[in-house]
């Protein structure tokens, strides 16, 4: 297995992300892609991550690779590639060696652990409100919420979405309308809560992508996705926060 990058954004910000949510995970290395999916330890949000072979300048892999890193090492030798940098992977023995060439050449080995748990495997969802906007007006709108509460509700309404929170004072509600950046599409008015904390690391794939996509129903996980086609694909799927009342 030999992979380099060129353009090391995609996979140093796509560490850095999934290791806010994961502080482990098993990196599968196929014919097409580099493939992660993981739950965070309180199981409350699962990361699905793909870097297509297509975004590598070299991509050669004769065989189907488990790849199991501790994501905290993982992510510090990731931040030293300048952006002009390329990384190249290779597995050397039970390590991970990862060359970061650019003035110099920088080579750093990582030792691959055997992390014991169960495939996961993407739950298969349906969802009746689809809205797709600039991930720079959900972060601003995430950023609004989490002044005022630890939850914040998304509401879809065939031309509207709503990002609303609420503390024991304050209240927060953010108004985003179907236009030229946002497409909403919702039959009925559609409602659910969901955990600022989460969101808040969540929203972080902006750094890969202008664009986001959020799919959820009533007191229903929801699926977050940030995709640049041909290169990455980083979704998330939280689950929902219910009240009890």
């Amino acid at each position: 297995m030999k992979l380099t990058i060129a353009d090391p954004k995609y996979l140093k910000e796509s560490v850095s992300i999934i290791s806010e949510l994961v502080s482990e995970g098993t990196f599968k290395v196929t014919s097409d892609c580099v493939e992660l999916i993981a739950m965070d330890p309180a199981n409350v949000a699962m990361v699905v991550f793909r870097l297509m072979g297509s975004t590598f300048t070299e991509y050669e892999v004769d065989k189907t690779e488990s790849l199991g890193l501790a994501l905290a090492n993982f992510k510090q030798v990731l931040k030293r590639a300048n952006p002009n940098d390329s990384i190249t992977l290779e597995v050397d023995e039970n390590q991970l060696k990862v060359t970061i060439k650019g003035t110099s050449t920088r080579t750093f080995h990582l030792p691959l652990i055997d992390i014991e748990a169960k495939e996961q495997k993407v739950p298969e969802l349906k969802f009746s409100a689809t809205i797709t906007t600039d991930s720079s007006v959900l972060n601003e709108a995430i950023e609004d919420a989490g002044i005022v509460g630890e939850s914040v509700s998304f509401i879809a309404e065939p031309k509207r979405f709503v990002v609303s929170a609420s503390g024991d004072l304050n209240k927060a509600n953010i108004d985003i309308d179907a236009g030229d950046g946002t497409k909403i599409t919702a039959a009925d008015k559609v409602r659910a809560k969901y955990s600022i904390e989460y969101l808040k690391k969540m929203i972080m794939g902006s750094k890969l992508s202008d664009k986001v996509r959020l799919d959820f129903s009533k007191d229903y996980p929801l699926r977050m996705e940030y995709l640049e086609k041909n290169k990455v694909q980083l979704a998330f799927i939280l689950a929902p926060r219910v009240d009890n009342d």
